[in-house]
């Protein structure tokens, strides 16, 4: 199976994609929903937190785990990957790789929580992928609240959304990276702000085609995932929200939901 986590909801975007990707293999997915959101705690925490997130999702049987999470992603893919022999894939290179092919100009625009923006995890592997390139980062900390306000409509959520785009459009940028699984639910309100000259890239939908492309070329691993659909869904604290928005998020019912506890 494919393990993938999140600190809460948001990474149900991520599983939709690699369900459209990969239609059959089986996904576990653990949304440690107890103690979101991530974005707000220290890098050490966020760590302590991943490393429990994925042991939890090899123990019901993961062979690969998905960070689905960018505040994860940015500050814990070294320890993961030090931790534990299987395969770890985090949300921010595919998008970063993505957005270094795309762009035309090299003036990249990223939006995502505090805790992405400030840990300066997309400039520093844009200067590998493309030196010459300029990334300029906005924190959005609003829009995680209005999607899972499902103001996603509202009149206000526009005007928001152009409200932290503009200083990015004044910069000349081109690409717009979506540095949080909440956001692709916002594209079409990120891309009315952005306009049509900017592409938006999906770090969920990218990462869903690294994984695709990694089991195409490891023939040994894509076996060891075995076969199946659909997948089991855990969290730490099962909330009316999370079975409100969840299927939402996913495209599809969600289904039942297994309470874990961790320490």
């Amino acid at each position: 199976m494919i393990g993938v986590f999140d600190s809460g909801i948001g990474g149900l975007t991520v599983v939709r994609r690699i369900f459209d990707l990969l239609p059959d293999r089986r996904v576990v997915y653990f949304g440690d929903t107890a103690r979101l959101p991530y974005g707000t705690k220290s890098a050490e925490t966020v760590t302590a937190y991943a490393l429990q997130d994925a042991a939890l999702l090899l123990e019901r049987g993961a062979k690969l785990i998905v960070v689905a999470c960018n505040s994860a992603s940015a500050v814990a893919l070294e320890a993961l990957r030090a931790r534990f022999e299987a395969p770890i894939l985090g949300v921010i290179e595919p998008a970063v790789q993505a957005a270094a092919r795309e762009s035309r100009s090299g003036e990249i625009g990223v939006i995502g929580t505090r805790a992405t923006v400030d840990s300066g995890i997309y400039q520093r592997l844009m200067a590998e992928a493309r030196p010459e390139a300029r990334v300029h980062v906005q924190a959005t900390p609003l829009l995680v609240s209005l999607v899972e306000e499902d103001w996603i409509a509202q009149p206000e959520t526009l005007a928001i959304v152009r409200r932290y785009v503009e200083p990015l459009r004044d910069e000349g940028i081109d690409t717009l990276i979506l540095a949080c699984t909440h956001y692709p639910l916002l594209a079409e309100v990120i891309a009315r702000a952005a306009g049509p000259e900017v592409t938006l890239v999906d770090p969920s939908l990218e990462t869903a085609a690294a994984l695709k492309a990694l089991l195409e070329g490891d023939a040994a691993l894509a076996a060891s995932l075995g076969r199946g659909d659909g997948g089991e869904f855990y969290v730490s604290d099962i909330t009316p929200h999370f079975r409100r928005i969840g299927s939402q998020f996913l495209g599809r019912d969600v289904g039942e939901l297994r309470k874990v506890a961790l320490e």
